[in-house]
């Protein structure tokens, strides 16, 4: 299949457009891949799509394209963190995979795919994160590390509290020193009920120290 100079410049210019519209959106909420990188990322799997195409032969030109996947994961993976119990990048990855995705798409010249999936994703990073917020908002899940004096307090009278509160919740482990004790509790429930185990825990002169 022969492709005229015009041709992928115009790929290679959609594919900038599409990569700068998501990469916007991850720099305005300061995500660690922001504007430069989607764009690059989108730009890059446009232009090895079309190299594919034109290197590969009749029944295989997707021989280059189909280890731009690989090359995603790897990138995809350097933004994803764990913290203690905590995961955070998986949306940013997320975003850099499907941001290839739409570049692979321009790059094949399927152009009506590529910008439906374009507002499909713009939909979902911004309109959903309301949504996400509202979901948060009557029901999450959190986990509490508590540490108190053993001699003065006990794990019950935490889980007492959060029953009192009607938090859901689930005692992880507990670990115990000669003075102090810490618990790990994987608590769910909603965010205004949450503030007011934050309000016991720090107001509580017996709790040396919590996070959550």
């Amino acid at each position: 299949m022969n492709y005229t100079f015009s041709e992928d410049t115009l790929r290679l210019f959609l594919s900038l457009i599409a990569g700068a519209l998501i990469g916007f959106e991850r720099e305005y909420r300061s995500k660690a891949a922001g504007f430069r990188t989607m764009t690059l990322i989108c730009i890059g799997s446009t232009l090895f799509t079309i190299v594919s195409m034109k290197l590969g032969s009749p029944n295989s030109p997707d021989r280059v394209a189909a280890n731009i996947i690989t090359g995603i994961g790897f990138i995809g993976a350097g933004v994803v963190f764990k913290d203690g119990f905590s995961v955070t990048g998986l949306t940013t990855a997320t975003a850099i995979w499907v941001t290839a995705a739409l570049g692979m798409t321009i790059g094949i010249g399927a152009y009506k795919m590529a910008a439906e999936g374009l507002v499909i994703v713009l939909l979902v990073l911004s309109l959903f994160e309301y949504l996400q917020d509202i979901i948060d908002n009557l029901h999450q899940k959190r986990v509490y590390k508590i540490l108190f004096d053993k001699n003065s307090f006990q794990t019950i009278d935490i889980e007492k509290e959060i029953k009192e509160i009607k938090l859901g919740y689930t005692k992880i482990k507990e670990l115990k020193t000669l003075d102090e004790h810490t618990c790990y509790f994987e608590v769910s429930g909603s965010s205004k009920k949450f503030e007011t185990l934050n309000a016991y825990l720090l107001y509580n002169p017996r709790i040396k120290s919590f996070e959550c």
